[in-house]
């Protein structure tokens, strides 16, 4: 157990990574108000995945720790892709 390493993360990062999340949270209210048709939910979908990255990385440690984990979670983000790309393709075609 000793062999875990600690990472300390400064105030400021935490700062400017809040910061970016209310940034994108306002940015996703504001495309609402918006008519761009189908686009809305894509670039919502777009905008909450910049939002989960951020939080991986950042307050999941995700960013300190191995390239194996790192691996994985693209792994992760991939099947999700893929299973949103059958869905909005089965849906586009209904």
């Amino acid at each position: 157990m000793s062999e875990e390493k600690h990472h300390i993360v400064s105030y400021r990062t935490h700062a400017f990574v809040l910061l970016a999340l209310l940034v994108l949270t306002g940015i996703s209210v504001a495309i609402t108000q918006l008519e761009m048709g189908p686009m809305n939910t894509l670039a919502a979908m777009i905008i909450a995945g910049i939002k989960a990255a951020i939080v991986l990385a950042w307050f999941m440690h995700l960013k300190f720790e191995s390239r194996f984990f790192a691996f994985m979670v693209s792994a992760v983000v991939v099947v999700f892709l893929l299973v949103l790309l059958v869905t909005f393709f089965d849906y586009s075609y209904r």
